[in-house]
């Protein structure tokens, strides 16, 4: 009987034991785990809010890439465009100076020709001149055909005072009969 009541008195120190710890050991342990709880609650919320955070993130960040591919495509046409313009100016430009080119080509070869024309009618002139008086020398340098020179000469010269005697008497004459 002994060891019931050894077994009763174990087992009631048990349940004292137990009892005592239910009471003083539990409603820390039941707080200590409500807390635990609690914090895994709002973890877990913190977790659902920040992946719809990322998903907004995610949704922001493949919108700024589509406006950036868009934006992109425009900066890229324009740049085109702006090439395009450019190509065209630049061609017109060229075609520009092309044509002031070849135009003052042509205004320097004229100038040229004209130099030229008159550089040959100068040296001509200079050679027909020194020609002439080389022939007029060589004619004169006979003495029949000096004297026959001066004597033609001067009957020339006579004609010509006898055709203005007339032309004044003629106009004396015409001046009078019409007054």
């Amino acid at each position: 009987m002994m060891d019931v009541a050894r077994y009763i008195g174990s087992l009631f120190a048990f349940a004292l034991i137990i009892g005592l710890l239910w009471w003083k050991g539990a409603p820390p342990v039941r707080k200590m785990m409500r807390d635990r709880q609690e914090t895994i609650r709002h973890q877990l919320e913190e977790a659902k809010r920040a992946d719809e955070r990322l998903a907004e993130a995610e949704k922001a960040y493949q919108n700024a890439i589509m406006e950036a591919r868009t934006e992109a495509a425009v900066i890229r046409d324009a740049a085109r465009e702006d090439a395009q313009r450019i190509v065209e100016e630049m061609r017109t430009r060229a075609e520009a100076e092309v044509e002031r080119i070849k135009q003052r080509g042509e205004e320097h070869l004229v100038q040229q020709h004209q130099q030229l024309i008159r550089e040959l009618r100068v040296r001509i002139g200079g050679l027909a001149s020194e020609l002439a008086g080389r022939l007029v020398r060589e004619h004169l340098a006979a003495g029949d055909n000096r004297s026959a020179t001066v004597d033609r000469f001067l009957d020339e010269l006579e004609a010509v005072s006898a055709r203005d005697g007339e032309t004044v008497a003629a106009g004396s004459a015409a001046g009078k009969g019409g007054a």
